[in-house]
């Protein structure tokens, strides 16, 4: 039996498609290994799982967590602080690794006033009090990234990768469809959340011809089985959902020729 290690940094998606995910608490997708075994595949997946705030954080961070945030216990859910400012993605032997669009549409972070570091402060709105004060007197907000800017850095993300590892990069587009939405007109919205990923989506087509890195590709998949049956809100599948993605990502892994030739 060969065993696979993939390196996945990113959220949601990669995680509960790749890893597991649990709804109310209870397992109700186990991960990749899940297809390999109903392929009988002679392989299995090590799956090493990192979350990931926005690319421009990820290229800043040198591996080390700020001087700044020491001292400081902040409930920070899934995006613990050494998550956070691992570089770990830029040094890991892995035999595939997968990252997505996912932060990049969706997260605005927070900058320090003085060392000049991004943060996400992660459900700062249950923080302590003397912690949310903390927080609005060293830090400013840094909004939402271009798409331009984006691919940029999800260029030097995979550049910066490409200096220790030729492992295959496979990134994770978004389903543009938002439950329930039902826009007819779009004189005076400014940027829709929907139409925000269509331009990511598209972007990331162009990086993928210019670097050689591989698409899975969320919203031909949600497409092709129906949003109505596979998602929940904007970003979060039913299980479902996220079987179809492993799959998808077998399926991309096999034509890669990764099942075949990992070392045992």
């Amino acid at each position: 039996m060969k065993r696979l290690t993939f390196f996945v940094k990113g959220n949601v998606d990669v995680r509960d498609s790749l890893h597991f995910c649990r709804i109310g608490g209870e397992l109700v997708w186990n991960g990749i290994n899940e297809v390999l075994r109903r392929r009988r595949a002679k392989s299995l997946a090590r799956v090493k799982h990192e979350t990931w705030t926005r690319s421009d954080a990820l290229l800043e961070c040198g591996g080390t967590v700020p001087a700044a945030l020491a001292g400081r216990d902040l409930p920070l859910g899934a995006y613990s602080l050494a998550s956070q400012f691992s570089n770990a993605v830029f040094t890991t032997t892995a035999d595939a690794i997968f990252l997505s669009i996912q932060p990049d549409v969706t997260t605005s972070l927070m900058r320090h006033r003085r060392e000049n570091f991004l943060f996400y402060p992660s459900d700062a709105e249950t923080w302590a009090t003397d912690d949310q004060v903390w927080l609005r007197s060293n830090y400013e907000t840094n909004g939402l990234l271009s798409v331009d800017i984006a691919m940029r850095n999800l260029a030097a993300v995979v550049a910066k990768i490409r200096c220790h590892s030729e492992a295959p990069i496979l990134i994770y587009n978004l389903s543009p469809v938002i439950p329930g939405e039902q826009i007819h007109c779009y004189a005076g919205l400014g940027e829709t959340f929907s139409n925000r990923i269509r331009k990511f989506n598209l972007a990331l087509a162009g990086l993928s011809e210019d670097s050689g890195i591989s698409i899975i590709d969320v919203d031909a998949i949600v497409a092709r089985h129906g949003a109505d049956a596979l998602k929940l809100d904007a970003v979060h599948l039913k299980p479902i959902g996220y079987s179809l993605l492993a799959e998808e990502v077998v399926r991309v892994l096999d034509d890669l020729g990764i099942l075949d030739e990992a070392t045992p």
